[in-house]
């Protein structure tokens, strides 16, 4: 059992996956949905900061944070202590119909991090999918207009309304026959792959032009879209940093034809970057802000903010939730954001700034690896069969991914090919060299192989 005092760095004991794990593997073949993507048999137990023990006593070094959702580690004792004083005093009674103290007290706290000098309310949701349809219904209710501009490459949730958003991978999609009409996708600017050859601070003028000049006139008239929704960083897409001036000039298009600007920050947002969310980093005001993944620490809640003018054209009934804002979470909300505040969102801001100047040299050290990217504990690896030609290498980022697990380290895949590193905003110095010296070992070895 991990102690209070606990180690910081893996502890391996046996070879992996360990004689439990296997029984758990064995269980959640027979009763579970085969719909999960699993990329290597981790059956945690507990967890405690940013190690994760599994069933068989082995601890990991975790820079997942179970999809960057637990911003402040494994059960922090402040959240521990916020939820299990909310739970032994009211569970549920729904904010749909009833009043919770707590509820406009995380209202009130989110909607003062979010840029704008306009006052703003919330909508919490048990999910960021949620969080992303409602964003949908209010721009559609609020503009009365249908039809949606989305992004390649992002992603925006599994439910149909969201899943008709998200253009991260066709097997997220395949299937599930016709989506929702009126949804139309373009380029995300990708400086690594920029087909015009830009720099990073100029990819995606074209893609802008594009937009005003073949999409406005032959596609879509402006005066039909309800929003436009992007994340400033793409999630699953792989880690991709949209430049501020493309960020920057898609407000300016929404504001000059009554688009809903919306930007989905549901991974990149509570603190990861450095900032309370990605966007500032440009200078936006968003219209409705979408958030989730991190703003309570592993308990399920997700939320869309936006301004008080936008929100307050929907009538009571016109969208509600039973467990949206459910006090415990809530409480382990509120916790969350005093953590982020006091301490975690400087963290993530120092620690990324070290692991990307010790990441900065391995475009030159290692052959495989094509760019590093992103912002604060938002970091993407590509990893390409050639530097010259920029082939994608999905098989080598998942060897690289794999191996590292079987080292002690917990990282993910991102897109087709990139290794996303988002560790929980507590680590240390100590976890992030351990982290960079594995996976430079990892992605050593994989090169050697291949």
């Amino acid at each position: 059992m991990i102690a209070t005092t606990e180690t910081k760095l893996p502890r391996l004991l046996m070879q992996l996956p360990g004689p439990k794990a296997k029984s758990v593997l064995e269980q959640d073949a027979k009763f579970m949905s085969p719909s999960f993507t699993r990329d290597y048999p981790l059956v945690a137990k507990r967890g405690r900061g940013a190690v994760v023990e599994d069933v068989d006593g082995n601890t990991f070094l975790d820079f997942a944070a179970g999809i960057a959702v637990c911003s402040t580690g494994h059960c922090h004792p402040k959240v521990v202590e916020a939820i299990q004083k909310q739970a032994a005093e009211l569970i549920h009674m729904s904010g749909t119909d009833f009043y919770y103290e707590v509820l406009p007290q995380l209202g009130e706290k989110i909607v003062n991090t979010v840029p704008g000098s306009e006052p703003k309310k919330a909508f919490f949701t048990n999910s960021g999918t949620e969080a992303i349809e409602g964003a949908m219904k209010l721009a559609r209710y609020a503009t009365k207009r249908d039809k949606f501009i989305a992004f390649y490459g992002c992603f925006h949730g599994r439910t149909m309304g969201a899943l008709s958003l998200t253009a991260s991978k066709s097997t997220q999609r395949k299937g599930f026959g016709a989506l929702l009409a009126g949804v139309e996708h373009i380029p995300y600017p990708n400086p690594y792959r920029c087909e015009h050859g830009h720099i990073a601070e100029t990819c995606g003028a074209e893609i802008l032009e594009t937009l005003e000049h073949q999409i406005f006139k032959r596609i879509f008239d402006p005066e039909e879209v309800a929003a436009i929704v992007i994340e400033p960083i793409q999630g699953e897409g792989g880690y991709v940093s949209a430049p501020k001036f493309f960020l920057q000039e898609l407000q300016r298009i929404c504001r000059k034809h009554g688009i809903m600007f919306v930007v989905d920050e549901v991974q990149s947002g509570m603190g990861r970057t450095g900032k309370w969310w990605a966007s500032e980093h440009a200078g936006i005001e968003p219209d409705i802000l979408c958030s989730a993944k991190g703003i309570a620490s592993g308990m399920p809640l997700g939320a869309f903010v936006a301004r008080s003018s936008i929100m307050n054209t929907w009538k009571p009934g016109s969208h509600g939730t039973t467990f949206g804002g459910n006090p415990v979470c809530v409480a382990a909300a509120l916790a969350t954001m005093d953590l982020i505040e006091d301490q975690y969102k400087e963290n993530a801001r120092r620690m990324g700034e070290y692991l990307f100047a010790k990441m900065a040299d391995w475009t030159k050290k290692f052959k495989i690896v094509g760019d590093v990217r992103g912002r604060g504990l938002m970091i993407g690896v590509e990893i390409v069969r050639d530097q010259r030609t920029k082939e994608e290498a999905a098989d080598l980022r998942n060897a690289i991914v794999d191996l590292a697990f079987h080292k002690g380290l917990l990282i993910l895949g991102a897109g087709a090919n990139t290794v996303r590193l988002s560790p929980p905003l507590v680590i240390d110095q100590e976890q992030a060299d351990f982290a960079v010296q594995t996976l430079e070992t990892c992605i050593r070895e994989i090169e050697k192989k291949a």
